[in-house]
């Protein structure tokens, strides 16, 4: 017999904190539902909703065919199969942790070192944020993060901890860049609330953006951090997917030579295998702080999220191996920067800008000129057209808190060269249409006001655009706008 009612269940059970009700997730649910497929469902949704890098998983799966020492389960490394399936402590095998502090500083340019003995695991970053989150603040309190920014940052910080994110607003007419002028606004703003600023939360490089924080704004970051006695949280997840000038730059390089005067216990990074290496499925996340007590209550906290013995025990033998891990490097920029490069000019070929960004396995798309008004109700009805007519899973910018209607996220990393071929042909149709549809409203109003105007009279010429109609009703009955899905 099933039972209803609130007072059955935790108010976690009977709520909606998830935040799933979010567009982000709706079109996940949309591709779920219709996956486009090659070979077998070639009508279907294409997924460009999943920041996944699938570009050089090849790479990977060669370095463990040629290494099968590196897996338990083989006759070259079933030697090692009883030491590893034993229990082990919420540390993790020391040979991980090691292999990963120094993969941390490889991925950097060695500009920065790290000690293995900061490195706390986690259940991917989605638990290190959320970690985090149980670490530096108490339930109420708030962290200052710039927009757009992540959409699932609501639910790993905020769900279980029962922490608030507030916007610090960021535009376009500078790239979106964070501002002190912007930061110091966001922190006032919510002290004469009268909630508690803890710390500020950041993307390095962003996502949605694609973009990195250059060395001045993070020097701004942690002397602000500094003076105020905040946390300054850098996610790093894509730093190892920065495939063009400028050079990514770390907050641990920033605190080592830019600011002298940090306080390191304010400072902490957020890292995972799940971007650079394509290996969500591991589950691999990590914690680096500078604070000791951080360390030993995060590592006390791992053991409700700790990662496999037998996939750190594969990761500290692949991680390790410093010449492979140099040429998988130079490899994913090489490839990371084709694809982006394909896309890209590929929305070149019908007027569709995106922001310049230089990282990540995403681009933020502008299509604020296809939308019939600039508010967040119009930026949704495209974005439905997109998800059920044109069959694309894209996200649009309302669920990544961005206030500037018209920008989409759109990952480019996550599928093979025909797929992406298909998705562009794919965009291409559609804003071809939209702009032939467009140019027949102009030409009709065009008429339509040639058949209004007086051929006399001092008002008529004084405001010649008073017989137009109204912009939604130029629009064709058969538009894509009009029959939106609701």
């Amino acid at each position: 017999m099933a039972f209803k009612g609130g007072d059955l269940l935790s108010e976690k059970a009977a709520g909606d904190g998830h935040g799933e009700s979010s567009s982000y997730f709706d079109g996940w649910k949309a591709y779920d539902m219709n996956p486009f497929d090659l070979r077998h469902n070639r009508g279907g949704v294409i997924q460009m909703g999943l920041a996944e890098n699938q570009l050089t998983l090849d790479l990977v799966e060669e370095w463990s065919k040629n290494h099968p020492e590196a897996s338990i389960g083989t006759a070259e490394g079933v030697s090692q199969f009883k030491r590893i399936a034993n229990f082990q402590d919420y540390h993790g095998l020391p040979e991980f942790r090691e292999a990963m502090a120094q993969f941390m500083g490889q991925v950097r340019g060695r500009k920065a070192t790290f000690d293995s003995d900061r490195v706390v695991m986690s259940g991917g970053a989605t638990g290190a944020q959320e970690t985090l989150a149980f670490c530096l603040a108490n339930p109420g309190e708030a962290f200052l993060v710039p927009t757009p920014y992540y959409p699932a940052f609501d639910r790993d910080c905020c769900w279980r901890s029962g922490i608030k994110l507030l916007p610090i607003e960021c535009h376009s007419f500078n790239d979106f860049r964070l501002t002190e002028e912007a930061l110091v606004s966001a922190y006032d703003a919510a002290r004469r609330q009268g909630i508690r600023v803890k710390g500020i939360l950041i993307t390095n490089p962003s996502n949605p953006l694609g973009t990195i924080t250059d060395r001045g704004t993070l020097a701004m970051l942690a002397t602000f951090a500094t003076e105020h006695r905040i946390h300054l949280v850098c996610d790093e997840i894509y730093a190892g997917s920065v495939f063009a000038k400028p050079e990514y730059v770390s907050i641990a390089e920033v605190i080592e030579r830019d600011v002298p005067g940090c306080n390191r216990d304010l400072i902490h990074i957020v890292y995972s295998l799940s971007k650079d290496f394509g290996l969500p499925g591991f589950r691999v996340g990590i914690i680096y702080s500078y604070n000791d007590a951080v360390v030993a209550c995060a590592r006390r906290m791992s053991s409700f999220g700790l990662v496999s013995s037998q996939t750190q025990y594969f990761l500290a033998r692949m991680l390790s191996d410093e010449e492979f891990i140099g040429h998988f490097l130079k490899e994913s920029t090489r490839r990371l920067a084709a694809r982006h490069e394909r896309f890209t000019s590929g929305l070149r070929e019908v007027g569709i800008g995106c922001l310049r960004g230089n990282a990540g396995l995403f681009t933020w798309m502008d299509l604020r000129g296809m939308l019939r008004e600039k508010t967040p109700e119009a930026e949704l009805e495209l974005w439905r057209v997109i998800i059920h007519k044109v069959k694309l899973n894209v996200s649009p910018g309302t669920s990544f808190h961005c206030r500037e209607p018209g920008w989409f996220r759109v990952c480019h990393a996550n599928m093979d060269d025909e797929t992406m071929e298909v998705a562009l042909d794919r965009i291409r149709g559609f804003v071809r249409q939209h702009q032939r549809r467009a140019k027949a409203e102009r030409w009709a109003a065009k008429g339509q006001l040639r058949l209004s105007l007086p051929r006399h009279g001092a008002a008529a010429a004084a405001s010649p655009y008073l017989a137009l109609s109204s912009p939604m009703s130029l629009l064709s009955p058969q538009s894509p706008m009009v029959h939106a899905a609701s």
